[in-house]
């Protein structure tokens, strides 16, 4: 499971994101990225996070640790701005904590070109993920230490928010026409044969798993959080078979 830690202060809101996350410390005495359930989606954009987050980080990519933040409401009692205090107060309990990575700095594709490989493994999971938030004009990635870094998979999954056709919604090409990375003629066939293999219902399982049972309860048609859990699962395989075959909107490189 992720490791827990719970918010001992409230640093800044950081308004780059249109769910307002917030710049927290914690008791492990770390510095998080803190998202919260009271933001936009809530708690499901919070499932995406982890479930495409830990995947990535399983497969080899650079992801920022995660962990389950708990937060008491009375942290934001002495924020000056409303909105905050809201936010705070409506996030009570179980958050999601991202590693802060200090002197990171945003993606900008005329500064740090990248290889058609490495193009190619970010597309291709994007593309099983359906990520509909890695474009040119938002990349969510960030430069650390000379390195390229995955941050931000709320808007993943869009299967998501529509159980009963999750599977239809699971089946439809990718389109990376805009994609931060298309420029670069990422090589998804080799992408796709390095990483699809990897994708098992075992490895699914394991990365379902970090999922907080709170964030699970309640959802309707489903009788218990393993029961959903495996329904986050079987999209992602089986979009992980086939996904290189309908990725559009790009010319692979060479």
């Amino acid at each position: 499971m992720l490791k827990e830690v719970t918010a001992t202060r409230y640093i800044t809101p950081l308004r780059e994101g249109g769910s307002m996350p917030g710049l927290v410390e914690a008791d492990d005495f770390g510095t998080y990225v803190m998202k919260f359930t009271g933001a936009g989606q809530g708690r499901k954009t919070l499932v995406a996070e982890v479930v495409c987050g830990e995947l990535a980080r399983r497969l080899g990519f650079r992801m920022p640790r995660l962990v389950t933040l708990h937060l008491h409401s009375v942290l934001g009692l002495g924020e000056p701005e409303q909105q905050v205090q809201d936010l705070l107060r409506s996030s009570d309990g179980t958050n999601l904590g991202m590693d802060f990575l200090s002197g990171a700095l945003g993606y900008d594709p005329l500064a740090f070109p990248v290889s058609p490989a490495e193009a190619g493994r970010i597309v291709w999971f994007d593309a099983m993920i359906n990520n509909v938030d890695r474009s040119w004009r938002n990349p969510n990635l960030l430069v650390h230490r000379g390195e390229l870094w995955l941050i931000d998979h709320g808007a993943t999954m869009i299967w998501q928010h529509n159980w009963p056709s999750a599977q239809a919604s699971a089946d439809r090409p990718y389109d990376a026409s805009d994609h931060a990375l298309a420029r670069f003629g990422p090589d998804i066939a080799a992408a796709a044969a390095e990483l699809a293999p990897l994708v098992t219902e075992d490895l699914l399982a394991e990365v379902t798993a970090e999922i907080p049972d709170v964030w699970l309860a309640g959802e309707p048609g489903f009788d218990t959080p393993d029961d959903l859990r495996r329904a986050y699962a079987r999209p992602l395989l089986a979009r992980a078979a086939v996904i290189a075959e309908r990725i559009t909107g790009i010319e692979e490189g060479k």
